[in-house]
């Protein structure tokens, strides 16, 4: 069956009962994460991110993306081999992750702007993912370059920091649009994955598609933050 059959029959039929248990998934686990943030940025962790960006904004980069990587590797050690407990712990390390990172964010903000600035940012993330998704169904080809894009795009944005922390800080904000960029093009190779690999593992999917939306999340995050304190 051809790429475009596939997406016609899907795109006739409705979402399968497949992908909406990614879907259901992946916001399950994007709910947990943001609960977390709220919670934790009355607790000292919300102060990590001060010690690792304050060192050097490329250790948080390093640190972060380390704990995203090895998370989503015992993740998928987990499914892969059947065992359930250390897919657990996997998924634990990736939720923590973005939900100490999401806290070190609102920590900047004062306590009564929190919930709004959680509340805009899921909806701007949900559009977004939303146009991506239309954008993705809506095509009946490859997406699996967009995989290999974002990347180039994490790799760009690694050096770029690295480099914009002990030489020019205006490469700072090059970095952060870059490895954004990255997340933004991961999700569109996730959604194409759950469009066009239908025996692909429901839980590895759910994996992929909650790590790029929890990554596009903190960047918008940081983003409505910065808005909202422009404001007053």
């Amino acid at each position: 069956m051809s790429s475009f059959e596939t997406h016609e029959s899907a795109h006739e039929s409705g979402l399968s009962s497949r992908e909406v248990r990614v879907i259901g998934g992946a916001s399950g686990l994007m709910a947990v994460t943001v609960a977390l943030m709220y919670a934790f940025v009355a607790t000292p962790l919300a102060t990590v991110n001060d010690y690792l960006f304050g060192t050097a904004p490329i250790l948080g980069v390093l640190v972060y993306g380390a704990a995203i990587f090895v998370g989503e590797l015992i993740a998928e050690r987990g499914v892969k081999g059947g065992d359930m407990g250390v897919a657990f712990v996997g998924t634990v390390l990736l939720v923590f992750a973005f939900a100490i990172f999401g806290a070190g964010v609102l920590s900047f903000a004062p306590p009564e702007t929190h919930l709004q600035i959680l509340g805009v940012t899921v909806v701007v993330t949900a559009l977004g993912t939303a146009a991506i998704s239309g954008y993705v169904y809506g095509r009946s080809i490859t997406f699996e370059h967009w995989g290999r894009f974002a990347n180039f795009a994490f790799l760009g944005g690694i050096v770029v920091i690295a480099v914009g922390s002990f030489v020019l800080p205006v490469l700072l904000l090059v970095g952060f649009v870059l490895i954004f960029l990255g997340f933004l093009l991961r999700l569109g190779y996730e959604i194409w994955e759950v469009r066009d690999r239908r025996n692909a593992s429901v839980a590895l999917q759910t994996i992929g598609v909650y790590i790029a939306v929890a990554g596009v999340f903190v960047h918008v995050l940081q983003l409505v933050m910065r808005y909202v304190l422009s404001q007053d």
